[in-house]
């Protein structure tokens, strides 16, 4: 079908009632890395041998331009609150290219006032003038993969940069920013208790305004995944993330999501939408989205392989896969997001996100209490302390029966 047909196709009565369209976000997937990371399950690619980097890059803005014009009457005079350029290693483009591909954002769609521009940035193509040229090219905020300061382990995880390297890309990041996101991660082979919180002092030395703390994981399809290194026991990790949580409250941060640690003022707002179950438009190689109409709720997937999806999406044609949303899994799908954060939910903003009524999770909501892992605060639902740390437990109440 052409756009015009399929927007014509989820616009029809259904059984779900939105009263009203979530936030809307955008996600620009850039998928090619200096090297595949052994952990890394996203989809990123290594550029091929004897590329022309400059010309790759350009033709690939070319298709994420068709793939939005494409895509404009799915969410047309929707206004945007963030985008966020992800990978795959983002900083690997040419400032030139980003400041390109936002020009066409801008063309295109209208940003709200104070819209959220993130950039991932990897310290091992960092380069002095390189962050200040993506902060003109239109990036209010930086994401610094640094992962680890230690050099063993860094080398353990398979990342391009030393320690040294990481420090001075945040020095910079600092500079050129007037916020900007640090990610770290714990459990890392061979990692101690004391090693992980030298990687907690040394970042939060640098007074980062936002950290992102993530266990390793082993997934599938991975080189760890086939050749499993020595990671902490379970008691260690969870030592580790206590040490984490203490730390990050002596130095003023809160804990907003099971993996994010903010200053007043610096929660992700990208990721906020995530969480709060907003839509997001995903443009770019294997980019997922999630769009809302008043009937139904929309999930896309972009072609996975970057050349096919640059043919594809310059033809018009960039969306590999798309379902609706099954009314039955739309509780769990909103809680596999919302009771990420601390503050919870409110049944209001479940009905408004999901269109379902609060007797769909009554019995599971119910349950939960029980447990002692949901507790009420007037209109909020929140995780109790051990329902924080037993999400998986939770969450399990809110899938359809089979």
């Amino acid at each position: 079908m052409t756009p015009v047909a399929d927007l014509a196709h989820y616009m029809r009565p259904g059984l779900l009632q939105l009263r009203a369209l979530p936030p809307l976000s955008l996600y620009v997937h850039l998928p090619w890395c200096l090297k595949k990371c052994p952990y890394c399950d996203f989809n990123s690619h290594e550029p091929r041998a004897g590329a022309d980097a400059a010309a790759q890059q350009a033709r690939y803005v070319d298709a994420l331009v068709a793939d939005l014009e494409a895509s404009l009457p799915f969410v047309w005079g929707r206004a945007v609150h963030s985008v966020f350029i992800g990978g795959g290693t983002p900083s690997l483009f040419a400032p030139e290219a980003i400041d390109r591909l936002i020009a066409g954002i801008r063309a295109r769609l209208p940003l709200s006032a104070v819209c959220e521009i993130t950039l991932e940035a990897n310290p091992g193509t960092f380069e002095r003038e390189r962050f200040a040229a993506f902060r003109a090219a239109g990036v209010t905020r930086l994401s610094v993969g640094v992962q680890s300061f230690n050099d063993a382990h860094l080398s353990a995880l398979g990342r391009v940069h030393d320690g040294a390297q990481a420090r001075a890309a945040l020095e910079e990041a600092a500079r050129a920013f007037d916020t900007f996101n640090l990610d770290l991660m714990y459990a890392l082979p061979g990692q101690t208790l004391a090693e992980l919180q030298q990687d907690i002092d040394t970042a939060l030395a640098f007074q980062p305004p936002h950290l992102s703390i993530y266990h390793l994981t082993i997934e599938p399809n991975t080189v760890f995944a086939k050749f499993p290194p020595r990671v902490p026991d379970e008691d260690t990790a969870w030592a580790m993330l206590d040490r984490i949580t203490e730390r990050t409250a002596q130095a003023g941060m809160a804990r907003y999501e099971v993996s994010a640690y903010a200053r007043p003022g610096h929660r992700c707002v990208h990721n906020l939408n995530y969480w709060q179950f907003g839509d997001y438009l995903g443009l770019g190689a294997g980019a997922h989205g999630k769009l809302s109409f008043a009937h139904r709720i929309l999930r896309q997937v972009r072609h996975r392989q970057p050349e096919l999806y640059m043919d594809r999406a310059l033809a018009g044609d960039a969306v590999a896969q798309a379902h609706e949303v099954a009314r039955r899994d739309l509780p769990f799908e909103y809680m596999l997001n919302a009771l990420r954060l601390k503050d919870g939910f409110t049944l209001q903003d479940f009905m408004d996100r999901t269109g379902l009524p609060p007797g769909s999770i009554a019995a599971a909501l119910g349950d939960a209490e029980r447990r002692g892992w949901l507790e009420r605060d007037g209109a909020w639902l929140r995780p109790t302390a051990r329902g924080f740390d037993f999400l998986s437990d939770v969450l399990q109440l809110f899938l359809p029966d089979t």
